[in-house]
């Protein structure tokens, strides 16, 4: 039987078990054509509550499992997703609008997180102290308890696994609500891969829904730790109701990131990786490239090439045929995109390429003669969209970089004599010199700053053990202590 075979979930969520939601059904919907693929369970506030108390309770004996125990789990379901990648991808490419080598990319990253988390359980995590006493004195990590994953519908595995992975291999339950949108390869794949895996009963719950799951996944006491990705809008929300009922929020949100590209370097490169930034996934990513700066010296040129390349970008149904952007994943978002080009164009920006859709299909759009002020520069479009701006000097290129509310992600092509004084210049979570703005690995610490998140919380060991678990402070003597009363 298929991993994701539809009479395991249609119309379920994932609770000790697949069974009916209380909230009623979500439709499973293909962007690219409008079809209907399934059903899946809308988990209402009921069901979260239950869920909650039934991850609280499965998490104690977890913690208490020994990291071999753990990190078997984790290594296994790393394998399932390597074994069941074509189906899982699959489905990325349907839900998610995603073409097939974006989708190939996130199972296999689904697998390296597992991997990288198994590595997690045994990771020392824990200090000697000095004390001034005549004892022991030590610091370690424990299960923060119960962990909310609240993912989003653009890399809908990778940034459910981000999270779900190293909070179980430490020895937390989990309550996952995916977006959605993309609830199928974002959550339904998650549950059936740790289900087969052999995750014991009850530390995984998958919860898809709408607001009423949302406030619910956050609020439920039993949650210690809420993981969100998503928008800026949304993530101060969760912050601030975590900050009312005592509990860690990470975050990592929105993003308007600048390529700079320097005088001297090469345009054909320069230009190559400037509409992979901007184009990749249509441009539906915290990390897409949303600002160029270009110095004066290229400018035109720069403009005039990368014009061509979109021109040239096939967009189409990305389970039809081969194509290099897909659609924007519903009405709502497009209709956005949409009005911030337009408004762009209406302020006296030139448009140089695209600018149009057919349906959800947006064409790839390169926004010359560009202000900052203006709206497809100034605010986050997640769409396809390049606006470029050119700038005389280094200083006016560190000045323009900075001018933003966000601050996740800064590439900078060229010299890297002059890119590495600008990388100390301007405040930014990730900085890659003579690359574009989208990457991550498994292994790094990822997050961004001010209207970005709340800094790197994913990834790598040390961001990790941070993030899901809590420091106990533990001091043993030989005998009981002496006291005066």
């Amino acid at each position: 039987m298929a991993l994701l075979d539809p009479g395991t979930w249609t119309g379920k969520i994932f609770t000790g078990g697949w069974a009916a939601a209380d909230g009623g059904t979500l439709p499973v919907v293909e962007p690219a054509t409008g079809a209907e693929l399934g059903t899946l369970g809308n988990a209402s506030a009921r069901d979260v509550a239950a869920s909650a108390a039934a991850a609280a309770a499965a998490q104690r004996d977890w913690a208490a499992r020994t990291y071999e125990e753990r990190a078997a789990v984790l290594r296994r379901a790393g394998r399932l997703f390597e074994e069941h990648a074509a189906e899982i991808q699959d489905w990325i490419v349907r839900e998610a609008g995603s073409v097939p080598a974006k989708a190939e990319l996130e199972a296999h990253f689904a697998a390296g997180l597992c991997y990288e988390a198994a590595a997690l359980a045994s990771h020392p995590q824990g200090l000697v102290l000095p004390s001034a006493q005549p004892r022991w004195s030590l610091a370690r990590r424990r299960p923060a308890g119960v962990v909310s994953v609240i993912a989003p519908f653009n890399f809908p595995l990778i940034l459910s696994m981000r999270s779900v992975a190293p909070a179980l291999a430490l020895g937390n339950a989990v309550l996952l609500k995916p977006d959605p949108r993309t609830a199928v390869c974002g959550g339904v794949s998650l549950a059936r891969v740790f289900q087969e895996a052999g995750l014991p009963e009850g530390l995984l719950h998958l919860l898809p829904g709408g607001l009423e799951a949302g406030e619910a996944v956050v609020s439920a006491p039993q949650v210690r730790v809420v993981s969100f990705t998503g928008s800026t809008a949304a993530g101060r929300r969760i912050g601030e109701t975590c900050g009312r009922l005592l509990k860690r929020a990470h975050l990592e949100l929105g993003g308007n990131n600048a390529l700079i590209v320097l005088p001297g370097a090469d345009i054909g490169k320069a230009v190559s990786a400037g509409a992979w930034g901007s184009f990749l996934h249509q441009g539906q990513i915290c990390m897409t490239t949303g600002r160029h700066l270009v110095h004066e010296s290229l400018h035109e040129e720069y403009v005039a090439a990368l014009a061509e390349k979109a021109d040239g970008l096939p967009v189409g149904d990305p389970a039809a045929g081969p194509v290099a952007l897909g659609p924007i994943i519903d009405a709502g978002q497009l209709a956005h995109v949409d009005a911030l080009v337009r408004d762009t164009v209406d302020a006296g920006a030139r448009l140089a390429a695209g600018g149009t859709h057919e349906g959800l299909f947006y064409r790839p759009t390169v926004l010359a003669e560009v202000t900052p002020d203006m709206p497809a520069y100034a605010r986050e479009v997640f769409g396809p969209v390049a606006p470029v701006v050119p700038f005389a000097g280094v200083d006016e290129a560190v000045a323009l970089a900075r001018d933003s509310e966000y601050g996740l992600s800064l590439g900078i092509l060229g010299d890297v004599g002059q890119a590495m004084a600008i990388a100390d210049a301007v405040p930014t979570g990730l900085v890659h010199i003579n690359d574009q703005t989208v990457n991550d690995e498994p292994v790094v610490p990822f997050g961004g700053l001010a209207a970005s998140g709340n800094g790197s919380r994913f990834g790598g060991p040390d961001a990790n053990i941070e993030a899901f678990t809590e420091t106990q402070w533990v001091t043993v003597r030989g005998e009981i202590a002496p006291y005066p009363f």
